[in-house]
């Protein structure tokens, strides 16, 4: 798949055949055979290192909504701020190390806490070996990866 496909950019996220990409094409038709069978079938969840976190989101964008996203042990998602949009962060399995501001704090299952629009940087980390499942909903006048301001990021993203 050379040149597109490269490690910042697996062949899953890329529009190679189409508008959509691998990822897209497959969540459309897997959507549209449960639409045709009397099964029930939970949302997806999205499990994915931080570099791809927000590209893995790509299913969001043909209007499947993922349930959670799983971030594995030891694991940290980048420090951040976001100027157009808000977070709510829910816990659904595992400890989560939330810096919000200036505070740091553990939450829990079934345990949340809301990140306002504008707040100064904000990270998740998995602490423990267990895998954290949460389910993040963002809100705001804008959604898109371009409101991320990156202050510390193990990924090297700007």
């Amino acid at each position: 798949m050379w040149p597109l496909s490269r490690e910042q950019y697996p062949k899953q996220l890329l529009a190679l055949a189409g508008e959509d990409t691998l990822l897209q094409a497959t969540a459309r038709r897997v959507d549209g055979s449960l639409a045709t069978t009397s099964r029930d079938v939970l949302a997806p969840i999205v499990v994915s290192n931080e570099a791809y976190r927000f590209r893995a989101e790509q299913i969001r964008q043909v209007g499947i909504a993922p349930a959670a996203i799983a971030v594995n042990p030891g694991a940290a998602l980048s420090l951040q701020m976001h100027y157009h949009r808000a977070e709510h962060w829910v816990v659904v399995r595992g400890m989560a190390r939330v810096t919000r501001g200036e505070e740091t704090f553990l939450l829990s299952e079934n345990e949340s806490t809301f990140i306002p629009i504008g707040t100064r940087r904000h990270r998740l980390e998995k602490p423990r070996m267990v895998v954290l499942e949460m389910i993040e909903v963002q809100s705001g006048a804008y959604l898109g990866e371009d409101d991320t301001v990156r202050f510390e990021d193990t990924y090297g993203r700007s």
